[in-house]
């Protein structure tokens, strides 16, 4: 398995440490609020059941949770505990995936969109936005290690490629098919852990080049791994069954 490339730190061109525990707990608890788990002004299960729930300590599940706050995801009420604070916007009107076609359709929309948005990505990236994406590589690498294939950690990497674009409506695009993406990604997971390790470390690899050539703001080169990220996904899924759509 390819190991993640950090940017070069200034100073000795030391490289950066892995996401601590803390921030593996506030990608997963932002992951559930942006998901809709948690409703706005909805209480979160309190600190000692979200400690067991993530298998940490108090004072890790703090740091995570003060991450939250500064980003305004949950507020505080004093003796009350923490609570959800985003309204999300409704969701554009894609209609949901029903039938084989639509996960097909899909796909095809995504080699326009996610394509255009890693070649801005690779331009525009700011160090916050290359963290983001480079936590979600971490959480694929762990899981490949791990022979599982994680469909959130899937997500939250491309949309952090949409986030980095600086481009909102790319990212709310990806926001809206969230649930038609997520459908392709689990059976595309499925299929990927039938087919053993070097499978799941092959498309660990698609990430990681995406990853690379935004950190090296090849906006061109990005724009290639993701389209052929997202062509392997959609052959890996469907082979050689592809539906004529033009029926």
């Amino acid at each position: 398995m390819s190991v993640v490339k950090s940017e070069a730190a200034k100073d000795g061109g030391a490289t950066r440490s892995r996401p601590s525990l803390s921030d593996k707990v506030y990608s997963a608890l932002r992951g559930r609020i942006m998901r809709g788990d948690y409703a706005p002004n909805e209480k979160l299960p309190a600190e000692k059941d979200l400690s067991v729930t993530f298998g940490v300590s108090r004072p890790v599940l703090r740091l995570a949770l003060e991450q939250l706050r500064e980003e305004g995801l949950i507020y505080s009420r004093q003796g009350a505990g923490n609570f959800v604070r985003v309204k999300r916007e409704p969701a554009l009107g894609y209609t949901p995936v029903e039938t084989i076609a639509d996960i097909q359709r899909c796909y095809e929309f995504r080699l326009t969109v996610e394509t255009d948005a890693a070649a801005l990505a690779a331009q525009r990236r700011n160090d916050a936005a290359l963290a983001e994406i480079e936590q979600a590589l971490h959480l694929l690498s762990d899981a490949t290690g791990s022979r599982l294939h994680r469909e959130d950690a899937d997500f939250a990497f491309h949309q952090g490629v949409a986030r980095a674009s600086n481009n909102q409506y790319y990212e709310e695009t990806l926001k809206a098919l969230r649930d038609h993406i997520h459908v392709g990604m689990k059976l595309h997971g499925e299929s990927l852990m039938s087919d053993g390790a070097r499978a799941l470390e092959a498309v660990f690899a698609e990430h990681q080049a995406i990853y690379d050539a935004i950190r090296e703001r090849d906006s061109e080169r990005a724009r290639e791994v993701m389209r052929k990220h997202i062509l392997h996904s959609r052959e890996r899924l469907f082979g050689g069954g592809q539906l004529d759509l033009s029926l």
